[in-house]
């Protein structure tokens, strides 16, 4: 794999030229005819290509491929894969039986001549592993980051000669992923939506695959929905009010539950947030991800089963600092309420200017960018330490000389306590419940909901030490509480 992984971008599209059993068609909108153009520069498209086409009148390719609000979609790049493979398999039933068919599309927007928008598109393969087998498909979407349209027309169409190789030539799943950039210069081209599936895929997990789009540096956020589909978050967030929980889920206690309920509570009651367009989001940093060492899929795999079983969507982010979460959703959601979820010992974090040296402004430039015009932060209660005494706003320790900007944030409605939470909770800290898992203890599983930790004595989450035979007692028993 690492002498494939060496291949120039040529020599990529003459090894799939010079293989007689692939072959199939491109349709690309938007940027020109540059994944196909490759191939026939290569050499020997013949054995590859049946046939190229770009339809850019809307008039045009609404008689193509059916009528779309936009265009620049992934619906739309779904409606031509289906339509370019049905025609292959139609019109070339004499080759299915020694051919491998693949439907190549991207549907794109470059860069404008006034250089105002931002350049983004959706590429995706639908294509056999065998002749005569059923098609798998793989989709992404890309953000074209030159300040040139030649050049990130030339840059996609490397990503689709490599998406093309990839699929047909690499077998594992996260080196295919990082193939998607070989020959581009690093940030030339980001990737925040990755999907692969189909009968010889099947064994793909997507959200893992979002988590390595994150950790390989092609996107700083990627996301999914509680049914485990992923997202490409400026679709799934555009316009939208949101509101944000980050933690590390190790596991999902009843306060993270509590925190998301009360606060969304309170979002709710904001003047400016549309009820009908908020998103909840669970947020997990690669920070948070990588606190015990490296990155352990199977642990964060049953992170995000638990998420999504409680019906939240997750957001995995390289943004270890709010303010630099908050600005990249601001610029998703144009304008709209986006609320922030964290404890009252979090807050104290966030307002330690050590965090911020390295920026000309300080702590005033961090604040200008997470307490924008649009963003308020809901504050959950905490016990202070060795004390009975709860934690919250009303007696908020902080140095001298960050008080008045307290004051200021406060008397601006930045800052909010959320009210009506379960007191009774404050106790309950993750690492704990944790450490109990581990260690087989009795009394975690009050600490967390019930059907958290159901799925960890099934599946033995998080270290649970337990014999086969002893969980279907533990579940029983669960079940019978109330």
């Amino acid at each position: 794999m690492n002498e494939l992984r060496k291949l120039t971008i040529k020599e990529k599209a003459l090894q799939i030229n010079l293989r007689r059993d692939i072959y199939g068609s491109f349709a690309e909108i938007g940027a020109g005819q540059d994944v196909a153009a490759n191939f026939f520069k290569a050499g020997g498209a013949s054995g590859t290509v049946a046939k190229t086409m770009s339809a850019y009148d809307m008039s045009f390719s609404d008689a193509i491929y059916g009528m779309s609000d936009r265009y620049v979609c992934e619906p739309r790049l779904l409606k031509m894969l289906e339509h370019e493979y049905s025609l292959l398999l139609e019109r070339l039933p004499h080759l299915a039986d020694n051919t491998t068919f693949f439907a190549f599309a991207d549907t794109l927007e470059a860069l404008n001549y006034e250089r105002t928008n931002k350049p983004h598109g959706w590429i995706g393969l639908r294509f056999q592993t065998k002749p005569g087998g059923d098609y798998n498909e793989c989709i992404l979407h890309i953000k074209m980051r030159d300040n040139d349209a030649l050049l990130q027309q030339q840059a996609v169409g490397i990503v689709g000669v490599n998406l093309i190789f990839g699929c047909f030539f690499i077998t594992d799943p996260e080196e295919l992923l990082v193939s998607l950039v070989d020959g581009l210069a690093p940030g030339r081209i980001g990737i925040d939506m990755f999907r692969l599936n189909g009968p010889d895929f099947a064994h793909v997990d997507n959200r893992l695959m979002s988590l390595k789009l994150v950790k390989n540096g092609l996107t700083r956020a990627a996301m999914f929905g509680p049914n485990a589909d992923v997202l490409q978050p400026s679709e799934a967030l555009y316009k939208k009010n949101v509101l944000v929980l980050r933690g590390r889920f190790r596991p999902v206690t009843h306060v993270n539950v509590d925190m998301l309920l009360t606060a969304r509570r309170h979002f709710k009651r904001e003047p400016d947030v549309d009820k009908s367009k908020i998103v909840v989001l669970t947020e997990i940093t690669l920070n948070d991800l990588r606190a015990d060492g490296e990155i352990d899929d199977v642990d964060f795999l049953a992170r995000v089963d638990i998420i999504c079983a409680l019906g939240q969507n997750v957001m995995i982010s390289n943004y270890p600092e709010y303010y630099k979460l908050v600005d990249y959703l601001s610029a998703i959601t144009r304008g709209r309420k986006i609320g922030i979820i964290l404890g009252i010992y979090n807050l104290q974090r966030v307002f330690e200017e050590k965090y911020y040296t390295d920026l000309r402004g300080g702590v005033l430039e961090a604040f200008g960018a997470l307490f924008g015009i649009n963003v308020k932060l809901y504050v959950y209660p905490a016990l202070k330490a060795n004390s009975k005494e709860v934690y919250t706003l009303d007696n908020f320790e902080l140095p001298e000389n960050l008080r008045g900007l307290f004051e200021f944030l406060i008397q601006n409605n930045k800052l909010e306590n959320i009210k009506g939470a379960n007191m009774d909770n404050l106790d309950i800290i993750s690492d704990n419940v944790l450490a109990m898992i581990k260690a087989g203890e009795s009394g975690w599983e009050d600490k967390i909901p019930r059907q958290v930790a159901q799925a960890i004595i099934q599946d033995c989450l998080f270290g649970y030490p337990c014999a086969p035979e002893q969980r279907e007692e533990k579940i029983k028993k669960l079940a019978l509480k109330k």
